[in-house]
């Protein structure tokens, strides 16, 4: 019994290192600008869609298929921002969010356009075998994941913190009005953390399609779904607290899955979250 629930810790751990990734992500477009991108898991389904087309036609390696994925990640990062998030910037978040939602039809159906299939096949991350450590049993891909997850918090902090852009979107977290009205564009401070989340998210999606060697249209709002779950379990806008939040869905979701079973999974995790927004919705404006 004790040696399960070590195992299936260990597991809970690895599928919220994945979570950790999409949640850092989506904390940073609504810790600086203060709005939901729906879009955003969508966004990483046609990065992870354009780095299997890549390697259908043309058989690319690992490292070609990441470049890929994280480029094709951005450009539709970059054009759900100029669609969806430049018009509103000053107006309503609601209809920013439901605009993203409108954009969330059009890169799910150009996907399947262009691969309609509903299964295909991506090259793995590593073909070897899963670590073993005194009797428990650990995936290497879990670990790059982990790995990957705090590298990124950590150049994130760097960024934010000892950069010139980092101070302008400091600026515009305090006041974006105040921001402009020193100099800062705003516009511009938009775009950059667009673009840097979706670079991010372009790595997720990579690292999260060779660990389990497939892509299927499904991936755009799965990633949304465990994105949004995780950040909102950390509290909005903070970073250390996505990867916190991730980390509690994955272990939430293995020990329901051993104890409950698998058609449960998915509901104690939403259930843990109404709960929490019953008893304190304080935390959730974490900064």
């Amino acid at each position: 019994m004790l040696f399960d629930l070590m195992q299936n810790t260990l597991d809970g751990l690895a599928a919220g290192a994945s979570y950790a990734l999409l949640a850092v992500g989506f904390t940073l477009i609504f810790g600086v600008l203060r709005r939901v991108n729906l879009s955003y898991g969508p966004a990483i389904m046609l990065g992870c869609y354009a780095a299997t087309l890549v390697h259908l036609h043309f058989g690319a390696g690992l490292l070609v298929l990441a470049i890929v994925c994280v480029l094709a990640t951005v450009l539709a990062g970059a054009f759900v921002e100029r669609l969806c998030f430049a018009p509103h910037r000053r107006g309503s978040a609601i209809a920013a969010m439901v605009a993203s939602f409108a954009l969330w039809m059009q890169l799910e159906e150009a996907a399947i356009l262009a691969l309609p299939k509903h299964l295909y096949a991506f090259p793995g991350l590593y073909e070897g075998a899963p670590l073993e450590v005194a009797g428990f049993t650990v995936r290497i891909e879990a670990l790059v994941m982990l790995g990957a997850a705090v590298l990124v918090c950590v150049l994130l902090w760097w960024t934010l913190y000892r950069t010139r852009f980092g101070v302008a979107a400091r600026s515009v977290i305090d006041s974006p009005l105040a921001a402009e009205l020193s100099g800062i564009s705003v516009g511009r401070v938009s775009m950059g953390v667009f673009a840097l989340a979706s670079a991010i998210g372009g790595l997720a999606g990579f690292l999260i399609s060779a660990s389990v060697e497939q892509v299927t249209p499904m991936l755009g709002m799965w990633s949304t779904l465990k994105g949004l779950l995780a950040m909102m379990l950390g509290g909005l806008g903070s970073l250390p607290g996505a990867v916190v939040g991730a980390l509690v869905l994955g272990l939430v979701e293995a020990h329901s899955q051993w104890f409950l079973g698998p058609q449960l999974r998915d509901f104690i995790a939403f259930l843990l979250l109404f709960v929490l927004l019953a008893i304190g919705p304080r935390w959730m404006t974490t900064r």
